[in-house]
């Protein structure tokens, strides 16, 4: 039961902190969260297998939270709310909600309900990590590690990569982009240029010539699954290779081009 990694986005401190003690005690582990912009933190850090949000906080409504969380990784997701009309329950279930509990709630019903949710969850066991050959994604630590070497990604380059891996080579638009990987909602699709250009820089060989991250003429950008199957040279290599006289470089790739 240990292994189950829980989180609480719960605006009530005292009711925060009540729900944590009881499913720690009985084997959780439980994460705390006050408001969205922490709830954001704590997800993308832990990657619990459950949220347990309600449905009104303070910088937000957890409504929308529940729509961005279906955009991840799609955990279990059990609402709480002082909302009890059957239209507010219907609205908290076609968010993305698996479980619906009014305020107030006895605590062994909330317990009983946690533990149902999580039996539904046991198989399959979400991956803690991506492998595509020559790239590494790992989902627990969100780090990557291509060519063999750590690459340095912000959290925003981090979840731009893993949608492009994820979606196996098929292009993904802009506003698709937007959607899957961004936490906040943004209306200006050239900001998945910026990004991509700076992804780019970090994981191709040649930026100016990419080709791992590809664009698509007319819809926006694929991942080119293919080419990491095969054996590339590093990028410092490359950047060390294009310093040596014209006469070297070529009786190098003679010599490469001989061994393929």
């Amino acid at each position: 039961m240990s292994s189950v990694c829980i989180e609480i986005v719960e605006g009530n401190p005292h009711l925060r902190s009540l729900l944590s003690w009881h499913l720690q005690q009985v084997g959780y582990r439980v994460y705390q969260a006050a408001s969205l912009y922490q709830a954001r933190e704590v997800f993308l850090t832990r990657q619990p297998t459950l949220v347990i949000l309600d449905s009104e906080l303070a910088d937000g409504d957890g409504i929308e939270f529940c729509r961005w969380l279906q955009r991840q990784q799609q955990p279990l997701i059990l609402m709480l709310s002082a909302r009890n009309t059957e239209t507010d329950i219907v609205a908290g279930l076609k968010a993305g909600a698996d479980d619906y509990l009014t305020k107030p709630f006895g605590m062994q019903e909330f317990l009983a309900r946690v533990e149902a949710l999580v039996r539904r969850n046991r198989t399959p066991v979400a991956p803690a990590y991506l492998d595509y050959g020559n790239l590494h994604i790992d989902l627990v630590q969100r780090r990557v590690c291509f060519q063999g070497e750590y690459i340095d990604l912000t959290p925003q380059e981090f979840s731009l990569l893993y949608v492009l891996a994820q979606a196996g080579g098929v292009p993904l638009s802009r506003s698709e982009l937007l959607r899957r990987a961004w936490p906040d909602a943004i209306d200006n699709p050239r900001t998945i240029d910026t990004h991509v250009l700076s992804l780019r820089k970090k994981v191709e060989i040649d930026p100016r010539q990419p080709s791992l991250i590809q664009t698509v003429r007319n819809v926006g950008y694929r991942f080119n699954l293919e080419i990491l199957k095969t054996s590339i040279a590093k990028p410092s290599e490359v950047a060390h290779n294009q310093k040596l006289p014209a006469e070297i470089r070529s009786t190098q790739q003679s010599a490469l081009s001989s061994q393929l």
